[in-house]
Parts: C-alpha cells; structure tokens; sequence
C-alpha cells in the first residue's frame, strides 16, 4: 500500500476510498447522499461521453471505402454487434433506439473501466491537486472514478431511460390509450384499481432494477478492488497474495464490466419495445 495508506486503518482507508469530493471544495449541489449531485461523478461521466464521442468522430473521420484501418475495423465491429442486438430486441419503427443502444453499451462501459484505474493513483493525484491547489489536507480530498458505483449516476441514467419508455408507449398508443392500458390492463375496467397499482409498480420497477443492478455489481467491485489492495499491506506473503488475487479478480472483473453494460442496453431496448405493444 501507498504512504497515504499506511497511515489510515484498513477500515478508514477502504472509506476514503469510497467518499465523494470532500465538502470544502463543493462535492455536490444540494444535498449528500441519495439524489445528490457529486461533481466527480459528473465530471468524470462527462469526460468519458467525451472521450467515446472523439473516438467514433475519428473513425469516421479515417473511414475508408476500401480495406479499413484497425480502430475504424473495431468501431464497425461494435456498432454491428449492437444494430443487430437492438433489431432482434425491438421490434418497432423507430430509428432512435439503435443510437440510444451504441450510447449506453459504449458510454457505460468507458465508465465501467475506470474501475481498473489503481485505486491509489487518483486518491494521490486528488490529493495532490487538494492539496497544491486548494490548501486542503489530502487526506481530506476524495475522487470517486467510476461513476457507475455511484447510485445518483446509474439512477438518472435509467430514469432517462424511463421516460423514453414513456415517450415511446405515447407515440405507440397515444394518450388515451395508454391511460386506457394502466386502468384496464390486465383484469379488465373493473378491476381498475388493482390494474393501475399493478401496472405502476410494473413501470416504477423496470427502471429501479436497472439502476440497481447496474450499481451493485459496480459498487461490489470497487470494494473487492480495495479489498486486495489492503490485503498488499500484510508484509511480503500479503503483497504477493494481493498481486494474484488481483490479477484474478481484474480477469474476470472484465466480463462484469462488458455483461453489465450489455445487459444495461439490452433491457432499456427490450422495455422500449414492451412500451409499444398493445394489451
């Protein structure tokens, strides 16, 4: 472990792990905690919806009609895979759901990624600039990278998705027809309280699940990540334990990493065409 390490307790240092800008350089707008506003997690999404929007400009921007280049190769390669995924799931009209799809599976899982960014390496840089910049102790500065393991951000992310749902059951159906669908769906008008408790439970749930799902893994990783690191402190058989298991667990870290983002599109793709069907 790091200097910075050493000096905390497994416990304080996993925590300082896990805490958001420190509140003397504004972390959030409003409050902390659930549906705050943490300005790592923003910036941090911000940069890498940037960083996936440059690298798709760049392979259009190198596209040749003949034999390709080896990143327009892959980009083509990903958006196949995706067109395909999202026509086998939706079975609609519209031309939105396949950009929708390219946008989360790609952006969530840049995100996703920042999870194998060593955990020390943004804790010093932070501390650094806290520290050289803002006159604040380092120990007090925190920068969460991976803005999939914070829950505002995987929340708003399927709450978008929501009204996409939304969106698409009212140009589907309509306005009456939707309503009629919450009041009589499935038992029929008479059974219409039972209907609309069922039906909006059903609705609530779809992006709660997504959001969750998606925060857990993510959330449970850096913790198995910072985990290992701790066990490096543990002398020369510690260090050398936390280097295997390390290694193993950032193998296989990757399979989480590219299934949940996947299983994040499919469902928002697969909800959207649900929207549109009539009952």
């Amino acid at each position: 472990m790091s200097d910075q390490a050493e000096k905390l307790t497994p416990t304080e240092y996993i925590q300082h792990h896990l805490g958001h800008l420190a509140h003397d350089l504004t972390p959030t707008v409003g409050k902390d905690g659930f549906m705050a506003v943490h300005v790592d997690t923003m910036v941090m999404s911000f940069v890498l919806g940037l960083i996936m929007c440059l690298g798709f400009w760049v392979a259009t921007r190198k596209a040749t009609a003949g034999v390709p280049g080896k990143w327009q190769a892959f980009v083509e390669i990903v958006l196949e895979f995706i067109d395909k995924q999202a026509k086998d799931a939706y079975h609609g009209t519209s031309k939105l759901v396949t950009p929708v799809a390219i946008t989360l599976f790609c952006w969530i899982i840049l995100m996703n990624a920042m999870d194998f960014i060593p955990v020390d390496f943004i804790a010093k840089t932070a501390g650094f600039v806290g520290q050289h910049v803002f006159g604040v102790d380092p120990h007090h500065v925190h920068w969460r990278p991976v803005p999939t393991a914070d829950v505002n951000a995987t929340l708003a992310m399927s709450i978008t998705v929501f009204f996409l749902m939304i969106f698409f059951a009212l140009r589907a159906k309509g306005i009456g027809g939707f309503v009629h669908e919450l009041f009589t769906a499935p038992f029929g008008k008479w059974m219409f309280p039972a209907n609309l408790l069922l039906n909006a439970v059903e609705l609530l749930s779809k992006p709660v699940s997504l959001a969750m799902r998606l925060f857990g893994n993510m959330y449970g990783g850096e913790i198995v990540f910072l985990l290992i690191w701790v066990l490096g402190g543990a002398g020369v058989g510690g260090a050398l334990a936390s280097a295997v298991f390390g290694l193993g667990w950032g193998l296989f870290h990757i399979l989480i990493i590219i299934l949940q983002a996947f299983i994040f599109m499919m469902l928002s793709v697969v909800y959207l065409s649900l929207m549109e069907e009539h009952h």
